[in-house]
């Protein structure tokens, strides 16, 4: 009984000896393998960087302003009896848009006149009899200054008339109507906002270590979101002479050609002053530059020389940078980089560094200085 049991224990340890065999063989196998598994290069796209003449400006938020906006209401207080104007119509200086209820004014005028016209034949009458020593010379005075008296009077309430006659100080584009006719206007009581649209002013502000390099005269551009990719050219035409104190900061007012009245009173605007000259920069497209919160980098590409077996290809560095102003798609590098190195422009998140890699710039994407997306 001891002998059998003895046998069933030994075929199990030679069991358990000729799996824990199998297994160890299979292991170094995985192992070897794993060693002599080359990683497949990554297909990426690449750019040179390359040196050009960008301008220098400077860069702001303004906001758009119009070169004449009032909102238009009466100095005399009335009920509206006629309304000659549509919101959003354009209007000539001059055009009336309300008119007031006269009629009280208009007998009033027609009881003065009356009484000018009196005035005047009196003076005739006094003038005729003083000639001819009838009359004393106080008699006289005193018919002309009635006279003037009663035109003063007359003239008084013909400038009412034309006060409750309002019309557009000057031309422009209305805004919304706020009255009805039949409703009792205030003294101040808005009735329209009124807009000059051609030109237009662009207000905005710089910090004061920007002062000494402006001159008015400046080119200046603008863009909105409101009309991506249009930009709207104008010159700096006024520096305040004091600063903010509390900024530091030197306000400024660029003016705009706006024929086709595009930009409007209170639109936000993005600003960018032209200096006169041009400044030699390194550029990359946008797409090159991998960010993360320890800072900006990109992916040099370099040689690799055949070395222990592995043929030549190759690989790429990661090269942490500076950037600087961007224009369009592209970018302009401070540090880091230098002209002629080839850098990857698309496929950058998945690379690390020392990677093997093959370029492919048959489907690149494509830069522009003045990207239009189709969908925008």
């Amino acid at each position: 009984m001891k002998t059998k049991v003895a046998i069933g224990i030994l075929i199990v340890l030679a069991v358990v000896a000729a799996l824990a065999g199998v297994k160890t063989l299979q292991i170094k196998t995985l192992v070897a393998s794993g060693k002599a598994f080359v990683q497949p290069p990554e297909s990426v796209s690449s750019v040179v960087v390359h040196e050009e003449k960008w301008p220098v400006t400077l860069t702001a938020i303004g906001s758009v302003t119009a070169v004449q906006g009032v909102t238009v209401n009466p100095e005399l207080p009335g009920i509206v009896c006629d309304i000659a104007f549509e919101s959003g119509q354009v209007v000539g200086k001059g055009d009336v848009l309300v008119r007031l209820d006269t009629s009280l004014e208009a007998a009033q005028l027609r009881a003065l006149e009356a009484q000018e016209e009196l005035a005047r034949i009196n003076v005739v009458r006094e003038r005729t009899l003083r000639s001819q020593k009838m009359v004393s010379q106080s008699e006289l005075d005193t018919a002309e200054a009635t006279l003037k008296q009663n035109q003063a009077n007359a003239d008084a309430v013909r400038t009412t008339i034309e006060k409750k006659t309002i019309r557009a100080p000057f031309a422009g584009r209305l805004g919304l109507r706020m009255v009805n006719l039949g409703q009792y206007l205030d003294t101040g009581k808005p009735i329209v906002s009124l807009q000059s649209l051609n030109p237009v002013y662009a207000d905005f502000t710089l910090p004061q270590q920007e002062l000494a390099q402006l001159k008015t005269g400046m080119r200046v551009s603008i863009t909105t979101d409101s009309y991506a990719g249009r930009r709207f050219e104008g010159k700096l035409t006024a520096i305040t002479p004091d600063l903010d104190q509390s900024t530091r900061s030197v306000g400024l007012q660029a003016t705009l050609d706006n024929p086709d009245q595009l930009l409007r009173p209170g639109m936000f605007c993005r600003v960018e002053v032209f200096l006169p000259e041009d400044q030699q920069v390194l550029v990359i497209p946008s797409t090159a530059v991998l960010s993360a919160p320890f800072g900006d980098s990109v992916y040099v590409i370099e040689s690799r020389p055949a070395t222990n077996g592995a043929p030549a290809g190759l690989v790429v560095r990661q090269q942490f940078v500076r950037t600087g102003r961007t224009h369009g798609d592209f970018l302009t590098v401070e540090t880091g980089l230098k002209a002629g190195e080839r850098i990857v422009s698309a496929g950058i998140f998945k690379l690390r560094n020392g990677m093997s890699v093959t370029e492919n710039n048959d489907v690149a994407p494509k830069h522009d200085m003045t990207p239009r997306p189709p969908d925008t």
